[in-house]
């Protein structure tokens, strides 16, 4: 299964990742030639012309992250981009053999990356079409598999699933298909968009075609890297740390983010989401996460 709402380098270049139920991602790069200036704002233009439309959503997103820079900073902090350009490079190591779960077309450990540590990377996805379309040379080797139902060979060193589980039907079912890969002392890598979001709850409740036309309506470009099922069964930090362990998954590492952008496109929703937020944050603490990332370590003979 393919990947979600990040942008991480590969290459020098930033690369736009993204699924519905995820943050939504900032889509980078993008060609000046096919920008234009508006008061405080650039703004994308369709050979040259700004759309009126696309003028308006952009103008309420400046507002919304003005208004944001009032808030405190764990309330500014990106999980996808913390994990991409901060967890995950800090936990390669040389030589190593990583499976990068739900990676698709868009793995996530970069081709100059990988070959500076001379990483083996093992793409993992249930969508064929998705492993083809990755840049060449990004896995050595591919499996077209349900991670629901996979059985790993205990042989992988680390785990990379970023934005993957809330798109699955059994979430416990897909972290014991991580452990069985991983050998005693491997690490699994999780980015996880949490069940207890507000966005999580309207994914829920929206049918799946009204999802993909708003998806799409408000942020066009979403169309090649979003609009996946969500189920976020069990997608909360809770429940994924206690499902963790019963796989022999042990938390070594957590991080917690309250932010996100997908009511930006609308500036008084923003203000109201964000009022729901800190008041949630306040009574339920780190369950009020919009996501979440943890490191969990495989237990058993020979583990570390």
């Amino acid at each position: 299964m393919s990947k979600s709402g990040l942008v991480r380098p590969r290459d020098g270049k930033l690369v736009t990742k993204g699924r519905a139920g995820s943050s939504l991602p900032r889509f980078l790069p993008i060609n000046k030639q096919h920008m234009v200036q508006a008061p405080g704002i650039l703004i994308e233009s369709d050979s040259g012309q700004a759309t009126l439309f696309r003028g308006l959503i952009e103008r309420q997103i400046w507002l919304a992250r003005r208004f944001d820079r009032l808030l405190p900073a764990e309330f500014r902090l990106d999980g996808n981009r913390d994990f991409a350009d901060r967890l995950v490079p800090a936990a390669l190591r040389a030589g190593t053999l990583v499976y990068d779960v739900g990676g698709g077309k868009c793995p996530n450990i970069g081709g100059q990356r990988k070959r500076e540590l001379g990483v083996s990377v093992v793409g993992l996805d249930i969508d064929g079409g998705e492993l083809a379309a990755a840049p060449a040379g990004a896995y050595e080797r591919t499996v077209c598999a349900d991670i629901t139902r996979y059985k790993g060979a205990g042989e992988a060193d680390q785990v990379i699933c970023q934005a993957l589980l809330e798109h699955v039907r059994d979430t416990g079912s897909a972290l014991a298909a991580i452990a069985s890969i991983l050998k005693p002392g491997g690490t699994a890598l999780l980015f996880v968009p949490s069940r207890n979001a507000a966005y999580a709850a309207l994914n829920r409740l929206l049918p799946e075609r009204a999802k993909r036309w708003l998806l799409y309506t408000i942020y066009p470009r979403a169309q090649r890297v979003q609009g996946f099922p969500a189920y976020y069964d069990r997608c909360t930090p809770r429940e994924i740390a206690e499902l963790a362990a019963q796989c022999g998954l042990m938390l070594e590492a957590a991080r917690f983010f309250y932010y996100s952008d997908y009511f930006s496109f609308c500036f008084p929703l923003h203000v109201l989401w964000r009022v729901w937020q800190l008041s949630f944050r306040a009574i339920a603490g780190r369950q009020a996460a919009e996501t979440f990332s943890y490191v969990l370590r495989k237990q058993g003979i020979g583990a570390l």
